[in-house]
């Protein structure tokens, strides 16, 4: 942990032992499902019209509509920053953010509303 000793520290301060940076698929809201249900299904059903096949319909809709689904959670991904600070005690905890909070391994840090920040010394 870069030198510092956890007994040096306030007794409401924490040492960040891990960052890590993902990338995560976003939540699909179902309208890119429903889109891709209907594209899906007016092809299918441009497909099918020929020989009278509702299947084609059927089929063109749930494709569109999973198609589409997957599409929206690609385009909503999401960046989470992962800290995992060791407090004085010896436990660990893990906490996530959709912003980068600026630590790095070996900082420093106190609780503010919930999340870790670097503590001036």
């Amino acid at each position: 942990m870069h030198g510092v000793k956890l007994a040096s520290i306030c007794a409401a301060c924490g040492v960040v032992s891990d960052t890590r940076v993902e990338h995560r698929e976003g939540k699909a809201t179902g309208v890119g499902g429903l889109g891709g249900a209907v594209v899906g299904g007016i092809v299918g059903h441009q497909i099918g019209s020929g020989s009278g096949n509702g299947l084609a319909t059927v089929l063109g809709a749930v494709g569109g509509g999973l198609a589409g689904n997957a599409i929206e959670k690609r385009v909503k991904k999401v960046t989470v920053w992962s800290t995992t600070v060791t407090f004085k005690d010896g436990s660990t905890q893990t906490f996530e953010q959709t912003a980068d909070p600026d630590l790095d391994e070996g900082d420093v840090v106190k609780m503010e509303n919930g999340h870790p920040v670097k503590h001036a010394s």
